[in-house]
C-alpha cells in the first residue's frame, strides 16, 4: 500500500508484533517434542536435534541476505514475501512424512527469520523519533517472550496433542499477519538501488554453515574427529574470503567498514554473548527440572536434584522470565532515551548473570529456580531491545535492514555455541554407570553462562565512549518533533 495514506504507527507495530511472535514461537517449540519426534518418526537422536539446528543454520545465512534485500526493494515487500514463505514451511512440517521431509520443511521455516531485521527496519523509516526505541523495545521482547512461551505451549501441545500440532497452531498467526501486512503496512520510502553481492553471500553462508554445522555435531562425531577440524578450518577460510571480497566489491553485502566500528562492532559482541548465555541457561532448565528425583543412578546414589516435571510443567517454569520480558523491552526503549541504550544492555547483561549464578549455587527447590527466571527475563529483554536500538542508531537508514539481520546472527551463532557448550558439559559430568547428568555439570554450564554475562556487561559499557554523545542524544530525539 505504499501509495496510500500512512497508517498510524502503533497500528503498523501491532501488525509486526504479530508477526514476529509467529516466528520466535516456531524457534523454540520444537524442544520439548524432539523425543516425539525420534519416537514417531522412527529416527536417531543425532537426526532429531537437525529439526532444531536446520532452523538455526538457514535463519543465519538468509538474515542478512533477506535484509539487504529489503534494504534494496523494499521492506513490506520482503516481510511478505519472508512470511509467505514462512507459513508454507510450517503447514509443510505439519504434514512431514518422515524425518527428512520434517527437516526440510524445518529449512523452509528458517527463511522467516528475517521478520524481525525487517521489522526494525520499518520501524525506523515510519515511526516518530521519539517512539523508535519504544517500538524496537516492543519487538525485540516478542523474540524473547515468543521463545519462552513457544516451550509452554509445546508441552502442553506435547502432552495432550499430536506434535503435527506444534506446526498448526504455528502457522496460525502467521496466515493472520500475511493479509495485515500486505493491506496496513506501508511500503519504505527509504531503498537502496543497487546490486545483489553474491559471491558475498556465497561465502558468507559457507562460513556460517561451516561454523554452525561443526559446533551443533562436535560432541556426536567427536570434537577432534577430522570432520569437525575440516569445519572448523573451512569456516576460518571462508569469512577470510568474504571479507577479503566485501572489501573489494563496488557494492558489498555488508559494508565492512560499517561492521568494525565500535558501536557496531562492539553491540554485535554483546549480541554473540547474550545469546550463548541465554541459549545455555533456557536450553537447560527444563532438562534439570524434568530428571526425576531419586531415580537410581549407580548402586549407591540416587539423583538428588531435578523435580520430576512433565513438559507442560517444565515450560511453566520459564513463564516468569517471558512475563518480564513484556514489560523489559519498552521499557528498555523509555530509558534508553534519557541514559543512551548502551546502559539498558549493560544492566541487562548484568542481570542475565545474576540470574544464572542463583541457578548454579541454588537449585534444590523449585521456588529457587521461579525466583531466578524473572530476574533473567528482564535481563534478557533489556539486551535484546537495546541492542537492535544500538544498531539502528549506528548505522544510515539504507543500511538497517542488513546491520539488524547480522546483529540477529551473531545472537544465533552464540545461541548455537552457548547450547552446544551446555550439552557438551552435561555429557562431561555424568553419574557413575549411566547416563544420567550429574548435577555438577549443572551447575558448571550455568556458572559458564554467568561469567560469559559478566564479560558481556564489559562489553556493553565499551560499546561507546561514556559521555557527551549520550547526553546529547535525547536532546536530539526532541530536536527532531
Amino acid at each position: 500500500m505504499s501509495g496510500g495514506p500512512r497508517q498510524h504507527y502503533n497500528f503498523t507495530l501491532a501488525i509486526l508484533t504479530i508477526a514476529g511472535a509467529a516466528y520466535a514461537l516456531q524457534q523454540t517449540m520444537v524442544i520439548p517434542a524432539l523425543p516425539a519426534f525420534q519416537r514417531e518418526l522412527h529416527t536417531t537422536t543425532t537426526w532429531v536435534t537437525w529439526v532444531l539446528t536446520v532452523l538455526l543454520l538457514v535463519a543465519s545465512v538468509a538474515t542478512p541476505i533477506v535484509g539487504k534485500l529489503g534494504d534494496q526493494f523494499g521492506k513490506e515487500r520482503l516481510l511478505l514475501i519472508s512470511l509467505s514463505i514462512f507459513l508454507v514451511g510450517c503447514l509443510g512440517a505439519a504434514a512431514a512424512w518422515n524425518i527428512w521431509s520434517l527437516i526440510a520443511f524445518r529449512a523452509v521455516q528458517g527463511l522467516g527469520a528475517a521478520v524481525f531485521p525487517l521489522a526494525f527496519a520499518i520501524i525506523r523509516d515510519e515511526f516518530p523519533p521519539e517512539k523508535v526505541g519504544v517500538a524496537i523495545g516492543l519487538i525485540s521482547a516478542v523474540f524473547g517472550i515468543g521463545g519462552g512461551f513457544g516451550i509452554v505451549f509445546s508441552g502442553l501441545i506435547v502432552d495432550h496433542l499430536s506434535w503435527r500440532w506444534l506446526f498448526i497452531f504455528g502457522a496460525i498467526p502467521v496466515a493472520v499477519a500475511i493479509p495485515l501486512v500486505h493491506r496496513f503496512v506501508p511500503e519504505s520510502p527509504i531503498k537502496t538501488p543497487s546490486r545483489v553481492d553474491f559471491v558475498g553471500a556465497v561465502l558468507l553462508s559457507t562460513g556460517l554453515i561451516c561454523l554452525l554445522l561443526a559446533m551443533t555435531e562436535g560432541e556426536s562425531w567427536g570434537w577432534a574427529s577430522s570432520r569437525i577440524l575440516g569445519l572448523f578450518a573451512g569456516a576460518v577460510a571462508a569469512f577470510a574470503a568474504w571479507v577479503w571480497a566485501e572489501l573489494r566489491v563496488p557494492e558489498p553485502l555488508i559494508d565492512m567498514r560499517m561492521f568494525v566500528r565500535r558501536d557496531v562492532a562492539f553491540t554485535n559482541l554483546a549480541a554473540l554473548i547474550s545469546g550463548f548465555a541465554m541459549f545455555g541457561t533456557f536450553v537447560l532448565i527444563p532438562n534439570f527440572v524434568e530428571t526425576p528425583r531419586g531415580v537410581p543412578a549407580s548402586i549407591s546414589h540416587l539423583v538428588h536434584y531435578g523435580f520430576g516435571a512433565s513438559a507442560t510443567k517444565a515450560g511453566l517454569y520459564l513463564l516468569p522470565s517471558s512475563v518480564a520480558l513484556l514489560f523489559a523491552g519498552p521499557l528498555t526503549g523509555l530509558i534508553g532515551r534519557r541514559t543512551g541504550s548502551k546502559w539498558p544492555l549493560a544492566a541487562g547483561m548484568l542481570l542475565v548473570a545474576i540470574s544464572a549464578a542463583m541457578l548454579a549455587v541454588w537449585h534444590s527447590h523449585p521456588w529457587e529456580i521461579l525466583a531466578a527466571m524473572p530476574i533473567l527475563g528482564t535481563g534478557v529483554g533489556f539486551a535484546f531491545a537495546a541492542m537492535a536500538t544500538l544498531i539502528t542508531e549506528a548505522v544510515k537508514p539504507t543500511e538497517t535492514g542488513v546491520a539488524t539481520g547480522m546483529n540477529t546472527v551473531m545472537r544465533t551463532v552464540g545461541g548455537v555455541v552457548g547450547g552446544q557448550v551446555g550439552a557438551t558439559l552435561l555429557s562431561a559430568h555424568l553419574i557413575s554407570g549411566t547416563h544420567v547428568p550429574a548435577v555438577t555439570g549443572f551447575e558448571i554450564a550455568f556458572g559458564a553462562s554467568a561469567v560469559a554475562a559478566l564479560v558481556g556487561t564489559v562489553v556493553a559499557v565499551l560499546v561507546t565512549p561514556a559521555g557527551r554523545r549520550e547526553r546529547l542524544r535525547p536532546a536530539a530525539a526532541e530536536g527532531r518533533d
